[in-house]
């Protein structure tokens, strides 16, 4: 099935860079743009990525390796933290 109709990368297409990028480095963290490269290509309109990060959740070896799956924080969601200085904003700086 035809992933990206810009570039012409279909399912399979995927999948193999998706193989060939786990058997080069067990350890690689697999994203979009690394399989554009991979395929020798670059993404165009960006319509596809919804269908393209779907098939790349499909492939079982695109999970993120176990030592690096905790090193996220998780923030509130009732924090306002935008991931940058709370101090530079105009609007607060009076209030």
């Amino acid at each position: 099935m035809i992933i990206c109709h810009c570039t012409s990368i279909s399912d399979h297409d995927i999948h193999a860079a998706i193989d060939w990028m786990r058997a080069s480095d067990p350890q690689t963290i697999i994203t979009p743009g690394k399989i554009y490269r991979a395929l020798g290509k670059k993404a165009d309109c960006g319509g596809c990525m919804s269908l393209f990060l779907d098939t790349m959740r499909a492939n079982a070896k695109v999970s993120v390796p176990a030592h690096l799956q905790s090193l996220r924080t998780a923030i509130s969601p009732e924090s306002n933290y935008e991931g940058r200085p709370q101090s530079h904003r105009i609007s607060q700086q009076g209030t």
